[in-house]
């Protein structure tokens, strides 16, 4: 699959911003199964500092910036084309046990299990909770195969939590999720990681786009779309399985990625610190349209 993928965010300040630093996860990461072209990222007022494609810890594309000049809103846009391909499909069900792989991560070193170290444990956004462990334990019974327990694991979230659009903000804690079984694709995410966590398995949250489909007869509305979060588990010998409870499916080439990390913390599209500006609001479109 072929797309242009433009996602406008826009910030409105009740006061003027004197000064302001911002870091943005806005273009694409280069995986596997996707190649990007015609990258533009505009910034308006424009900046009197700017460091692009710079990589982050996790490897992920960043973009430093700081307006100097005083402004009341915030315009920071990225356009790109981008072709997908279907990820690798998981050929046998039957690979390890999930407890084998959590005792190989626990008691190894091995140099091919190092990429996973960084997404065992808790973060600002996953804590550890008892409920994410009591949640997981009906898709990990004994000698269950990984690859079987996680895939049974995504189905369930996608059966038990409700997309309520309303229902979370960025803030709302886990524990809240978990309770009342309502949120959105980033709070999907974050249980999924949290329930393998809890197994002493490996997940990290990854950010991006995803195709959306009109319902038949209907245009698809413009600036409709939103970015999307799904989840990666590692299994080793195999690589990292791309889930999408949001939707009860493995991620593929209807989805388009941008960062990975720990949680949302990592990977949020723009994060900054200003100088003023007050009360302010924040508007966001993103629109992701077939080309080929």
């Amino acid at each position: 699959m072929r797309y242009r993928v433009r996602h406008l965010t826009v910030y409105e300040y009740g006061e003027p911003v004197l000064l302001s630093h911002h870091a943005a996860h806005m273009r694409p990461r280069q995986v596997y199964n996707q190649r990007y072209e015609k990258v533009r990222l505009t910034i308006r007022p424009a900046p009197a500092v700017l460091r692009d494609g710079q990589l982050d810890y996790f490897g992920n594309p960043t973009t430093f910036f700081t307006v100097q000049d005083s402004h009341s809103k915030l315009e920071i846009e990225a356009v790109f084309e981008v072709e997908t391909s279907q990820s690798f499909g998981l050929q046998n069900l039957d690979g390890p046990a999930w407890e084998q792989v959590r005792d190989d991560l626990a008691n190894s070193a091995a140099p091919h299990l190092e990429e996973a170290m960084d997404f065992l444990f808790p973060s600002p956004q996953i804590p550890a909770l008892d409920a994410a462990a009591a949640y997981a334990a009906a898709s990990f019974p004994p000698g269950r195969p990984l690859a079987q327990a996680v895939l049974d694991l995504n189905a369930r979230i996608f059966a038990d939590f409700a997309f309520d659009p309303v229902a979370t903000s960025v803030g709302t804690p886990l524990a809240t999720v978990f309770a009342q079984k309502r949120g959105v694709c980033q709070d999907f995410a974050h249980i999924g990681i949290a329930c393998l966590r809890a197994m002493g398995l490996a997940a990290r949250y990854v950010s991006g786009y995803i195709r959306t489909v009109a319902p038949p007869g209907k245009e698809k509305l413009v600036g409709a779309d939103a970015s999307h979060a799904w989840l990666s588990v590692f299994i080793p010998g195999w690589g990292w399985l791309d889930l999408d409870p949001t939707n009860n499916t493995t991620a593929g080439e209807d989805h388009v990625v941008v960062a990975w990390g720990r949680d949302y913390d990592d990977v949020s599209p723009i994060k900054g610190v200003v100088l003023g500006g007050g009360e302010h609001a924040v508007h966001v479109a993103v629109d992701v349209t077939a080309i080929g």
